[in-house]
């Protein structure tokens, strides 16, 4: 009896994954929960086994295919009788730069009648209705082959190259550059015929000075305002290396800037020479076209020194003005959405640090031979916050209509930047955990999250989250509620300050000493300023008159 395989949902919030390796092969036997095929999506790396045993009788999805949650990427059938491998099971032995572009197959590509395709705005996730057509990669004329990047999209979630799903020649573009339209809209087609090769590998009738003349003729064109650069690029038509100019996409480019890469030291592996987002992908893991390095900062307090900042973006020569791109607008409604519905309050406090910071320099070299782990600031902070909020179970409470959720268990949210991104783990029923198992827990949690292998459910579900602004230099900061939760606390910089003390008689002095400031952000609604303020002063008597044994 054959059954389906399908992409699973890793998270509440995932509607997609990226098929990065198949396993097995078609023909092979697998046991049920045996490990068929590695996915990819935003949040995490992981294997999905085989939901039966049998024999792998096809594999409808090739590696390096992106699709929707439950569609059905193979099928498994019982022992005798395998079905023989369908020809999409070819596909998987492709070479990556031509695997990625199986979204349009994915997500449709009809047929336009006899000889022609009709090319359709594919649906890029579950919650995903409409995409803008950023930029077109061809012109009407044009020869594409199949799985050759056609168009670029924008949504509100990701930004895209759309591969070709026919070869052929582009006869007609339905939707012009800067327009948004629904799903399974038609955009393009392409005629069937792909014209036959010459004995020397050129198409016949010129076709090929034809395409070249084409490709150069739009790279001097001047670019159309849906694919001009973000303001913060400089303007023009994009890099070159000599006469030459580099091909790129607009998602391959901002994925170069935010990574700090170098565009000109990337080996492009697309049609004539483009990068692609692999090429980027492995040019993040080599290292090799980085203009410079930065350190991944894990949400820890663990330095009063703040990392060099970033050399400010080249302005444009001349203002523009661009629209914002699908993904940028919803940003801006949800965080607008955000503030508008929780009344933020915040409480700010200064903590003296000086005790924690020395036991930490006398104990850390014993602390990591012991137990081969380094001793940071951030367990000390959030074992703190976790005995703060034993006695004030209101700010890890929820509001749930005209009730109160009061959790039964602390699930703390722990922010770690990345250099992709951010991302906040939890460290999960951390009321029961001994200071050791914190320190370890948040090391473990943010290692993983940097290699991306965290489990869907280890990236949600927290209860109360600390945020690092701190690490960057600030002060402080006054950050925005994460709900459901009620409440969040932001960390700031660790300075030396000098600060009046004064002893039992009354007697004062100035003394320099390790000062941290903690900004704790509640929503209103549910928390009062009363019981804020209790909480922060608990976590301060905590910190400033640390007894506890670390382990």
């Amino acid at each position: 009896m054959p059954t389906d395989v399908v992409m699973p949902q890793m998270g509440e919030s995932i509607f997609e994954g990226t098929i990065t390796k198949w396993l097995k092969k078609a023909g092979d036997t697998v046991q049920k929960d045996e490990p068929l095929f590695e996915i990819s999506t935003d949040k995490v790396d992981a294997e999905i086994p085989s939901p039966v045993a049998g024999v792998l009788s096809e594999i409808k999805v090739p590696e390096g295919a992106t699709v929707e949650i439950n569609v059905v990427v193979a099928v498994v059938t019982e022992s005798g009788e395998a079905a023989s491998p369908a020809p999409a099971e070819n596909k998987s032995q492709m070479p990556a730069a031509m695997q990625t572009a199986t979204v349009s197959e994915v997500a449709g590509g009809g047929s336009a009648g006899a000889g022609a395709t009709d090319v359709v705005m594919p649906q890029m996730g579950e919650s995903i209705f409409e995409g803008t057509i950023t930029k077109w990669l061809k012109k009407a004329g044009d020869t594409v082959q199949k799985d050759e990047p056609l168009f670029e999209i924008s949504t509100d979630k990701v930004d895209a190259e759309i591969p070709s799903p026919v070869a052929g020649v582009v006869t007609e573009i339905k939707v012009p550059e800067g327009s948004m339209v629904e799903i399974n809209t038609v955009v393009a087609v392409i005629g069937g015929d792909k014209k036959e090769e010459q004995p020397d590998g050129s198409p016949a009738g010129g076709s090929a000075q034809k395409t070249n003349a084409s490709t150069e003729a739009r790279a001097a064109a001047p670019p159309s305002p849906a694919s001009l650069p973000a303001p913060s690029e400089p303007a023009g038509p994009g890099p070159e290396i000599g006469s030459e100019k580099i091909r790129s996409s607009p998602l391959v480019r901002r994925m170069v800037k935010e990574n700090n890469l170098d565009l000109r030291r990337i080996a492009g592996t697309g049609s004539a020479g483009r990068i692609t987002k692999d090429d980027v992908i492995r040019a993040m893991a080599d290292g090799g076209a980085a203009a410079s390095s930065s350190q991944s900062v894990v949400g820890n307090a663990s330095a009063g020194t703040a990392p060099a900042p970033q050399a400010p973006p080249v302005p444009p020569q001349v203002a523009q003005v661009v629209p914002m791109s699908r993904m940028r607008s919803i940003i801006a409604q949800r965080m607008a959405e955000s503030r508008r519905t929780v009344p933020h309050a915040y409480s700010i406090y200064k903590i003296d640090m000086t005790r924690i910071v020395r036991l930490r320099e006398r104990e850390k070299a014993d602390f990591e031979k012991r137990n081969g782990l380094k001793l940071t600031y951030m367990p000390f902070i959030a074992a703190a916050v976790v005995e703060g909020l034993r006695k004030f179970p209101i700010l890890n409470a929820s509001l749930e209509e005209n009730s109160i959720r009061y959790h039964q268990n602390i699930h703390l949210g722990i922010a770690v930047a990345l250099e992709w991104g951010l991302i906040v783990p939890v460290v999960r029923g951390a009321e029961d955990l001994s200071f050791l198992g914190i320190a370890r827990s948040i090391a473990d949690l943010a290692e993983r999250a940097r290699s991306k292998k965290l489990k869907p459910e280890e990236a949600s579900g927290s209860t109360f989250t600390l945020t690092n602004s701190g690490v960057f230099g600030g002060e402080y900061g006054t950050p925005i509620i994460n709900q459901p939760e009620s409440a969040i606390l932001a960390i700031g910089g660790l300075h030396k300050e000098p600060v009046v003390l004064t002893d039992a008689e009354g007697n004062d002095t100035i003394a320099i000493r390790s000062m941290q400031q903690f900004c704790i952000g509640f929503d209103h609604r549910l928390i009062d300023g009363a019981d804020a303020g209790k909480f922060m002063l608990d976590v301060q008597r905590t910190l400033e008159h640390w007894d506890k044994e670390i382990g």
